[in-house]
């Protein structure tokens, strides 16, 4: 039985929907795009089954645990670690590292999950967690959550030029690829973080800080809800349909 409600028509992948889908339909040329210009190599990141209580027997004391993949030498064999591993999610490093891996810059982004919206129905996420629904959300909350994605673009594009909304697979996330964004202080980026929270916008403060750095990877599977994170367009996110969308459903939920 799944643990967290959800909008009809998303659900946990299992293991074998997991492997059908980092075997033939995880597109390695679109993730190599979206790296495009990135400077250093790319750290990488999975976690096998810590919401979802799915996972491969023999991992079973690893399922919680974040895993980190850096030794690669071609997202071949990035994909290969994660067919090895079958997780519910996959993530990237917002850290730009240099030589020694000393860290030399960060990605600004923003996240925007669902079940942070104080929804009429189910409350806020205080009165969720209180009923062990944390990650739970619905589909009100998602129509809220997209018309905070577009507002909070809007209010971006003011200050950065170079932005792309992405679809989580629950939420959306904002990266913001403009050159002088990599080099803020953990001050500035706090500063940003509590000054969009005060426009009223509920993003997640952890990644704007970049305390917590791994962001969701374009192109990956979300375990927990069986949809493709995506990128899109502004201009799409108002018409944007996650439970029915075909650029997010994986081919095990289309027949």
């Amino acid at each position: 039985m799944a643990k967290y409600n959800l909008p009809r028509g998303m659900r946990y992948a299992t293991l074998d929907e997991r492997k059908k889908f980092y075997t033939s339909e995880f597109d390695l040329e679109k993730v190599a795009a979206w790296f495009k210009g990135q400077t250093g190599k790319v750290k990488f990141a999975v976690i096998i089954g810590r919401h979802t209580k799915i996972y491969p027997e023999e991992y079973s004391e690893d399922a919680d645990t974040t895993i980190i993949i850096d030794e690669y030498k071609s997202l071949s064999e990035v994909r290969s670690q994660i067919l090895e591993f079958l997780p519910e999610a996959v993530y990237y490093d917002r850290n730009v590292y240099g030589e020694n891996d000393q860290i030399t810059g960060q990605e600004l982004a923003f996240d925007l999950d669902p079940e942070n919206i104080t929804c009429p129905v189910h409350g806020t996420l205080a009165d969720k967690m209180k009923r062990g629904q944390g990650l739970s959300f619905c589909n009100i909350e998602l129509d809220m959550v997209k018309h905070q994605a577009i507002g909070l673009f809007e209010y971006l594009e003011k200050q950065f030029s170079h932005l792309q909304i992405v679809y989580s697979g629950r939420g959306f996330h904002i990266h913001v690829f403009d050159k002088e964004a990599y080099a803020l202080s953990t001050e500035e980026r706090q500063k940003i973080a509590e000054t969009v929270k005060a426009e009223g916008f509920e993003i997640d403060e952890w990644v704007t800080a970049g305390e917590m750095r791994l962001i969701r990877l374009p192109y990956s599977l979300h375990g927990l809800v069986s949809r493709i994170v995506v990128p899109l367009e502004k201009s799409e996110i108002e018409k944007f349909d996650p439970v029915n969308d075909p650029r997010c459903t994986p081919r095990f939920l289309r027949g």
